[in-house]
């Protein structure tokens, strides 16, 4: 082994420069007290307080971009950007499709993480007294099933279904996680074979996770939440069999 190899692996454990220079802009953002929004020092001068190179900093903003801590608007400037979870998207949208070339399933192990937490979700609006539910989730109840009749749940409604389901806790990373699963789990079904499913099947089961939620009932809106992931694991078996010789 080369000298050289030795000293790599020794200091493998130790951060970059670039991330050295993200964790100083994070705790400059923290020591402010900046919040969503806010503006934050030039370049020109993040330079001169950090006393960092241009390249150095310009490395370190671009990954702090991509995980949403600093917004750079051209020719505005730069800004402490909002919450943001498109980096998980995307790593776990590559990490599922890798799997499938592998014989694994991560987008199973995926709708069952989701189940997980809207399970737990669902207890906790019950447990709150907060079931009984507010005029949007009626209106897009009423929505989804009048697409029904008409052929068709549309994506956008049975997401915001969900969305208004849990929007009572006051909870604002709920939706964008919740979200964030959602664009996995929809970039992801272009990779499978289109699935028929009765569009008044889909009405079905979310109009009896609705009910048992206004009746404040957690065993009941458990089994409907159960049965509505059972229909979308189906889906998914249904998608990925081969299709039947001749």
């Amino acid at each position: 082994m080369t000298a050289g190899r030795t000293r790599r692996r020794a200091t493998s454990g130790r951060p970059s420069r670039t991330e050295e220079v993200q964790q100083r802009i994070k705790q400059l953002i923290l020591e402010r007290g900046l919040a969503v929004g806010d503006p934050m020092p030039t370049e020109f001068e993040l330079v001169d307080e950090l006393d960092v190179s241009r390249n150095s900093l310009r490395e370190a903003l671009k990954a702090l971009q991509a995980v949403g801590i600093v917004e750079i608007r051209h020719g505005f400037g730069m800004y402490v950007g909002r919450m943001s979870l498109g980096a998980l998207v995307d790593e776990l949208t590559f990490h599922a499709r890798m799997s499938k070339g592998q014989g694994h399933d991560d987008l199973a192990h995926l709708v069952d993480i989701r189940e997980i937490l809207e399970r737990g979700l669902i207890e906790q609006v019950i447990d709150r007294g907060l079931e009984s539910g507010t005029p949007e989730l009626d209106e897009i109840m009423r929505r989804m099933e009048a697409e029904a009749a008409a052929g068709q749940v549309t994506p956008e409604t049975d997401r915001l279904f969900h969305e208004l389901l849990y929007r009572p806790l006051g909870n604002p990373i709920v939706s964008q996680l919740l979200g964030a699963f959602w664009d996995v789990y929809r970039t992801l079904q272009h990779d499978l074979a289109p699935v028929v499913q009765e569009a008044t099947d889909v009405a079905q089961r979310h109009r009896d996770i609705y009910e048992a939620m206004h009746a404040g009932d957690r065993a009941a809106a458990a089994a409907a939440t159960a049965a509505h992931f059972r229909g979308i694991r189906d889906r998914l078996d249904l998608a990925q069999d081969p299709p039947p010789p001749g």
